[in-house]
C-alpha cells in the first residue's frame, strides 16, 4: 500500500502548500505465470549451489535442464496468447456466474503460463532453487550426471552441486517426522530394502539439531524394514536433508559417491589422473565401474554456500577429543530390545578441490 510522504515546509514568504507524495511500497515478487517466488513447503525442484554468481548460475541451470528435459520428456509446449481462454462475449445477467467464470479464466490462463523450470528465491546465498512441474527431479538429475560421468564433458562453469528435491516440508522435527514416514516408503518400506546413508546440511537455521534429525530419520528407515542397513562407503541410497530457514528439502538419490556427491565440476574429472586428486586421497577401484574415495586429514576450507549452522558432531570417545580431524561421525542407535540396532554414521569431508563446494 502506498504511504504518504509529506514535503518539508517552505519558507513563510511562499504561498504554496506542501503536497503529499506517495511512494509505492515493495511488493512480493511473483512468477510471471503466477505463484510465489519463494521456497516453501509443497514444492519439487532442484537445489543448485554456485560460487558467488547466482545470475549466471540460473542461466546455466535453465540451459542444462532444458537440454536434458527435452531429451527425456520432449520439447516444452506453449500456448499462444490468442488461444488463451476468454470470458463470454455477451453480457451475463447473472453477475455471480459472470464473476465465477472470470475467476476460472484467470486460473486457466495462469496454468498455461507456468513453465517446466522456474527459479524461486531459495533464502540462502549462493544457493538457487529451480521449481519443476511435470517431471521427476531425481531421474532428470541422475540422467544429467550419468551422461557427464560417461562423456567427461564439462558443461557448466559456475554450477557446483545439483541436488534433486523430491519434497519439501516445514523445518520442525515433528513435521519432518510425519512427512518422512510416507516420503521414504517407496525406497525403504518392505518388500523394498537397501543400504543407505544420511547427509545433512542446514543454512540460515538455528533451531534444528543435526544429531536429532539424523537419529529420527534413521529410526524411520529402520522401522520401515529391518533389513535396511547403513553403508557409508558405497550406499545404494543417500537420504539428502537440506534445511534452509524454515523449509526442509528431502530427496533420496542413487550413486551419490560415484557421482562425487552430485558435483558437476568433479564428476567430469578422470579418477585416473593423479594431478586431479589430493595426494592424501586413496582411490580404490572395484570392477572398473565404481570407485571409493577416502580422504584423510585435510585443510578446512570455507564454503560460501554453507550457512553458519553446518555443525559437526562431537566424538564420543575422550581419546578423539585431542585429535584435530575435520571428519566427524555421528552414531545413531535404535534403542529397543526387539528391534535391531541401527548405527547411522554421517561423515562430512571437506573436499580438496575448491570447486567441490556444497
Amino acid at each position: 500500500m502506498a504511504t504518504p510522504v509529506q514535503e518539508p515546509p517552505q519558507s513563510s514568504g511562499g504561498k504554496r502548500k506542501g503536497k503529499a507524495q506517495y511512494v509505492q511500497a515493495k511488493r512480493t515478487r511473483r512468477c510471471d505465470g503466477g505463484g510465489s517466488r519463494q521456497l516453501e513447503p509443497g514444492l519439487q525442484g532442484i537445489l543448485i549451489t554456485c560460487n558467488m554468481n547466482e545470475r549466471k548460475c540460473v542461466e546455466e541451470a535453465y540451459s542444462l535442464l532444458n537440454e536434458y528435459g527435452d531429451d527425456m520428456y520432449g520439447p516444452e509446449k506453449f500456448t499462444d496468447k490468442d488461444q488463451q481462454p476468454s470470458g463470454s462475449e455477451g453480457e451475463d445477467d447473472d453477475m455471480e456466474a459472470a464473476l465465477k467464470k472470470e475467476v476460472g479464466d484467470i486460473k486457466a490462463s495462469t496454468e498455461m503460463k507456468l513453465r517446466r523450470f522456474q527459479s524461486v528465491e531459495s533464502g540462502a546465498n549462493n544457493v538457487v532453487f529451480i521449481r519443476t512441474l511435470g517431471i521427476e527431479p531425481e531421474k532428470l538429475v541422475h540422467h544429467i550426471l550419468q551422461d557427464m560421468y560417461k562423456t567427461k564433458k564439462k558443461k557448466t562453469r559456475v554450477i557446483l552441486r545439483m541436488l534433486p528435491i523430491s519434497g519439501t516440508c516445514k523445518a520442525f522435527l515433528e513435521d519432518m517426522k510425519k512427512y518422512a514416514e510416507t516420503f521414504l516408503e517407496p525406497w525403504f518400506k518392505s518388500p523394498n530394502k537397501g543400504t543407505f546413508q544420511i547427509v545433512y546440511k542446514s543454512r540460515n537455521n538455528s533451531h534444528m539439531n543435526r544429531d536429532e534429525v539424523i537419529k529420527e530419520l534413521a529410526g524411520i528407515v529402520g522401522s520401515l524394514n529391518s533389513e535396511n542397513k547403513v553403508d557409508l562407503t558405497n550406499p545404494q541410497y543417500t537420504v539428502v536433508v537440506e534445511i534452509i530457514k524454515a523449509v526442509c528439502c528431502l530427496s533420496v538419490v542413487k550413486d551419490y559417491m560415484l557421482f562425487r556427491k552430485y558435483n558437476l565440476q568433479e564428476v567430469v574429472k578422470s579418477a585416473k589422473d593423479p594431478s586431479q586428486l589430493n595426494p592424501k586421497q586413496s582411490v580404490q577401484a572395484g570392477n572398473g565401474k565404481e570407485a571409493k574415495f577416502e580422504s584423510g586429514n585435510k585443510s578446512n576450507q570455507h564454503d560460501p554456500a554453507e550457512g553458519k549452522n553446518n555443525q559437526q558432531a562431537v566424538p564420543e570417545n575422550n581419546e578423539e577429543l585431542g585429535q584435530t580431524k575435520p571428519r566427524s561421525e555421528t552414531q545413531v542407535v535404535n534403542e529397543g530390545g526387539a528391534k535391531p540396532e541401527l548405527e547411522s554414521q554421517v561423515t562430512e569431508r571437506s573436499e580438496s578441490s575448491e570447486n567441490d563446494l556444497s
